[in-house]
């Protein structure tokens, strides 16, 4: 039987000791080492590397796991244990010396969440959690907000930068919640907007578009922080849906997910008359 608690602390050592190689080299980054994947999605010497030694690690920690990675180091997937790993979310961030960026580590269990673990390399906090055994920053517990409404709140998002097609109906959405809560921010980690819901930052997050290695960890701490975690629909597909809407509650769940589900059921009409 695999304990997950006893690699949940070898993952988090693991995450510090790569944060700590990727700390380094963001004050000696070189952008002429720079590579493009697409429009606006770049990746780095520095994601790949950090990508290596995690795969490398997580080998001989689970040797019978499958991996889900952004950088392709390893893509064999497995029945049981897949880990799903983001090495460096927040590249942008990270090649602009803006420090926002994290390592993101998720485990799956037959597609069950059980481990999540998103290290915030510049504060040097570390978010973990195991599933139903709560999450924590640093080793101490952490919750979600206890904020009642979404009109008491703070909310993340992202932004759509290299498929536009719905960037009109995205500003809509954005506008709708800028006047509903106290505000709207776009920090340029997944990852990391989610480990902030968990720790009661933000009161919720939301994002179309986006990659299970972006979400994957971050999904679980927010789960085991007390918090909702569904797709556009209010359903589970948010791991690899591509959309995610997490929250401190049930009500200000429900806000968000009337506040998007306009511009949801217009991408949906779209996409049947496409």
């Amino acid at each position: 039987m695999t304990d997950i608690s006893a690699l949940r602390d070898q993952v988090v050592q693991l995450t510090k000791e790569v944060g700590h190689f990727i700390l380094q080299e963001s004050a000696q980054f070189d952008v002429a080492r720079l590579e493009h994947k697409g429009l606006n999605d770049m990746v780095s010497y520095v994601d790949k590397e950090a990508e290596r030694r995690l795969v490398a690690r997580l080998e001989q920690l689970l040797p019978q796991a499958g991996f889900i990675t952004e950088e392709g180091t390893k893509t064999e997937q497995a029945e049981e244990f897949n880990w799903v790993i983001d090495p460096l979310d927040g590249t942008t961030n990270f090649i602009h010396g803006l420090p926002i960026f994290a390592v993101s580590i998720a485990l799956l269990q037959r597609n069950e969440l059980v481990l999540g673990v998103v290290h915030d390399i510049c504060r040097d906090e570390c978010f973990h959690a195991v599933k139903g055994g709560g999450a924590f920053c640093n080793g101490k517990k952490i919750s979600v907000s206890q904020a009642p409404a979404l009109k008491d709140g703070l909310i993340a998002t992202g932004f759509p930068y290299y498929t536009f097609d719905l960037m009109p109906e995205y500003l809509k959405v954005m506008g709708t919640f800028m006047q509903s809560c106290h505000g709207l921010r776009r920090l340029g980690s997944a990852a990391l907007d989610l480990a902030y819901v968990a720790a009661g930052r933000f009161e919720g997050y939301f994002e179309f578009n986006i990659h299970s290695y972006d979400v994957a960890a971050g999904a679980l701490l927010v789960q085991e922080a007390g918090g909702q975690v569904t797709d556009f629909s209010g359903g589970r597909n948010y791991v690899f849906g591509r959309q995610i809407c997490v929250s401190n509650n049930p009500v200000v769940q429900q806000e968000m997910l009337d506040l998007i589900a306009p511009f949801w059921q217009e991408k949906m009409k779209a996409g049947a008359n496409a």
